[in-house]
């Protein structure tokens, strides 16, 4: 090592006292400074929207609170009926499962209705990925922990079970992984459901994403005053016929039938990170005869 140096030393030296004119090599290029590192992505503005801001986080609140408020409320007079359509009733004729002497029930859709899923969320928007099936399914196993309740929702689950209203989940998560959203929903703060008994999954039956043949299922057993979700499936599959035009949707979802249970027993949570709705074309969601231009 120190004749190596002596060596450099000795090179550096004559490279300092070459006489004038005598052709030295030069130098090397000093080493261009290292790029900034890149601005690190922002998330999509719906997530910014619904899992990062106060007025999201104001709305869902308020809607739990008129969600317990009303549940304690609709308990002292017993309903003769349900809020879950009976079978073959349609919102152009509505008609509902009958209440009689069953125990009261409300039923919730638990993905961004009970929980929000941040885990998978951010995972999808950082890679830039689509929805990927396998890796929700990993969620589904393993997001314990990782999930959380989203504003309100504790505090509205524990004053309808304090009132007497068994609190249920229907949810498309598969029934393959009952496990994993029971410890989800405990592990959120949101107390025990039981697969088969307060918490319904995808597999239960032979209906597919469909609710509807859980949800008769739990109104067989309960009196259900109130249904909760994210997307209209959570009410009924009639508003997810495939096909079904945007406009007779949106008739469907803002006719008569469905005005008088908005928020009087059906209750909608906002999510503008996925839905059916994301289908929709420029004259679905703006309509041609409203277009404008600036001159």
């Amino acid at each position: 090592m120190r004749s190596f140096a002596i060596t450099a030393s000795l090179l550096l030296a004559g490279c300092a006292s070459a006489p004038a004119g005598v052709a030295t090599t030069p130098p090397p290029p000093a080493p261009a400074p290292a790029p900034a590192p890149a601005e690190v992505a922002k998330p999509p503005v719906a997530l910014q929207y619904l899992y990062g801001s106060p007025e999201a986080a104001a709305a869902v609140r308020a809607t739990n609170a008129r969600i317990a408020d009303y549940g304690v409320w609709r308990i002292r007079e017993r309903p003769k009926d349900s809020v879950v359509l009976a079978p073959g009733a349609t919102m152009d004729a509505p008609a509902f499962e009958p209440c009689g002497d069953k125990p009261f029930a409300a039923v919730f859709d638990a993905d961004e209705t009970l929980i929000w899923n941040l885990g998978p969320m951010r995972h999808f928007a950082e890679k830039g990925t689509a929805f990927d099936p396998k890796v929700w399914d990993q969620w589904e196993k393993s997001g314990a922990g990782k999930a959380i309740a989203m504003p309100g929702t504790v505090q509205m689950v524990n004053a309808l079970r304090a009132a007497g209203i068994t609190v249920i989940a229907n949810t498309n998560r598969s029934a393959v992984n009952a496990k994993g959203s029971e410890d989800t929903l405990r592990a959120a703060g949101l107390g025990e459901f039981r697969h088969g008994e307060t918490l319904f999954l995808m597999g239960d039956d032979a209906s597919g994403s469909s609710k509807d043949g859980r949800r008769a299922t739990i109104a067989s057993k309960y009196c259900v005053i109130i249904l909760g979700g994210d997307q209209l499936g959570d009410f009924s599959q009639q508003f997810n016929v495939r096909d079904l035009p945007a406009a007779t949707r949106m008739a469907l979802a803002t006719g008569p039938a469905a005005s008088a249970l908005w928020d009087k027993g059906w209750f909608l949570f906002p999510n503008p990170v996925y839905g059916p709705w994301e289908r929709l074309a420029w004259d679905d969601a703006f309509p041609s005869d409203k277009q404008w231009e600036p001159k």
